[in-house]
């Protein structure tokens, strides 16, 4: 979240950067209520004050009436703290819920606009390839060879799930495999194996709730604190490894890596994209995390978005990278990279991984610190994720830009040790 103070000190960036979002949050009302906190805790710390100064009397006045003055005085002092720290802390706990609700402001590099239509271009890799007969979308291809069965999901899970089967669970696997040793061994992350369900505060930290509870998969509780949620990435399980810690001098830069599962209902997904591989409610992922030091993130950032597009290369999978502008950003980011990858089948670029900087806006919310050497006071880390890469649209870009007309698909020299030497799935 943004910090009190900067939204104190900057109400006019805070509000243009809400404008350039297209979102609307309580910054008039937070504004008010810390002018009421602010006066509230001066008082308190006035009444503290002189309190402290009259409980001293006490004891070096000889005179039984001047020390009886000071007793009614401390006593006086002390019925003015008691109504004061409730309304004090019912303030900036109400400051405090509400400052979850302000997104984070965009860095001075984004482009200003409201939607998607306003994304800039920033680069393109390969060219895509030309086919002497139709290609195929990758649902088609997928069950005609056997290796995607959608109508077994729908049966036991209901619509937008897969079932993969036979080479295609080995390709998934392989995929997998293949980019958890890229990053590990040639992109210097450490591996982690995150569980699959986190508390409350873990979405909350990462900037998934409150906003978004209701694209979440959730454990029944009649007590929110004791609920678990699915995580929707990695990203969450991982950014808060280290929360509500200050990590010693020399800790930073942290890169880490996790495969998981990933579980959200997309509940304003609706109509594009939802046959097939590209959006469905379980999907698998190896994602990548950064924790750094605040001077050095967006030089970060671009190295993250390079470790996303290194796969795709190694793949030879044409793609293309957008930078997005304000209004297609998510709440909690400062700059975003879209890494989107071409599927013939469908005739476009789909989206494959995002790459974010969240500048310190999860550290507040995580309570993730770092100290810069020695006896330093700790500051707040900069932490920045993105896929490398989303499995599924990835195993459904290889199926589409390596098919071939007699309907099988040629398996990426990359992915071939990883699939036992097999180069082509077949039809069966």
């Amino acid at each position: 979240m943004l910090s009190l103070q900067f939204i104190r000190e900057h109400p006019d960036l805070v509000r243009a950067g809400l404008a350039a979002k297209g979102a609307d949050a309580p910054l008039d009302e937070i504004l008010e209520l810390d002018k009421r906190w602010r006066a509230v805790q001066a008082e308190l710390e006035d009444q503290r004050r002189q309190r402290g100064l009259f409980q001293g009397e006490i004891g070096r006045q000889k005179d039984p009436v001047q020390r009886q003055a000071a007793i009614d005085a401390t006593r006086g002092f002390s019925e003015r703290i008691k109504q004061l720290e409730p309304e004090a802390d019912a303030l900036r706990a109400r400051l405090d819920e509400l400052l979850l609700q302000v997104p984070n402001v965009p860095h001075s590099s984004v482009p200003v606009g409201p939607d998607d239509s306003a994304n800039v271009l920033v680069r393109t890799w390969g060219e895509p390839r030309s086919f002497d007969f139709t290609p195929k979308h990758h649902a088609d291809l997928g069950e005609a060879l056997g290796i995607i069965d959608f109508q077994r999901a729908v049966k036991i899970s209901g619509t937008r799930f897969v079932v993969l089967r036979g080479a295609g669970a080995r390709l998934s696997r392989a995929l997998v495999s293949f980019m958890l040793d890229l990053h590990t061994v040639e992109h210097g992350y450490e591996e982690v194996a995150p569980p699959y369900l986190v508390r409350p505060s873990a979405m909350l930290g990462t900037g998934q709730l409150p906003k978004f509870g209701a694209d979440m998969y959730r454990t029944e509780a009649s007590d929110e604190e004791d609920a678990l949620y699915l995580i929707p990435t990695a990203e969450v399980p991982v950014t808060n490894l280290h929360a509500d810690e200050i990590l010693e001098p020399g800790t930073l830069p942290l890169y880490l890596t996790a495969y998981s599962a990933c579980f959200r209902r997309e509940a304003g997904a609706a109509g594009r994209d939802t046959r097939g591989l590209i959006r469905v409610h379980q999907f698998d992922k190896v994602e990548l995390v950064k924790v750094v030091a605040p001077e050095t993130s967006y030089d970060e950032l671009e190295r993250l978005l390079a470790n996303a597009e290194t796969v795709l290369q190694r793949l030879e999978l044409p793609y293309q990278v957008k930078l997005l502008c304000t209004g297609d950003m998510s709440f909690a980011s400062a700059k975003t990279y879209d890494p989107e990858v071409w599927m013939p089948g469908l005739g476009r670029y789909v989206e494959i991984s995002s790459c974010s900087n969240f500048e310190d806006f999860q550290a507040r919310r995580m309570g993730l610190q770092f100290r810069p050497a020695p006896g330093e006071r700790a500051r707040y880390a900069h932490t920045l994720n993105g896929s490398g890469l989303a499995i599924g649209r990835t195993l459904a870009a290889v199926l589409e830009n390596y098919q071939q007309a007699d309907g099988s698909v040629l398996v990426p020299h990359a992915l071939r040790p990883y699939m036992g030497g097999l180069d082509r799935i077949s039809p069966p």
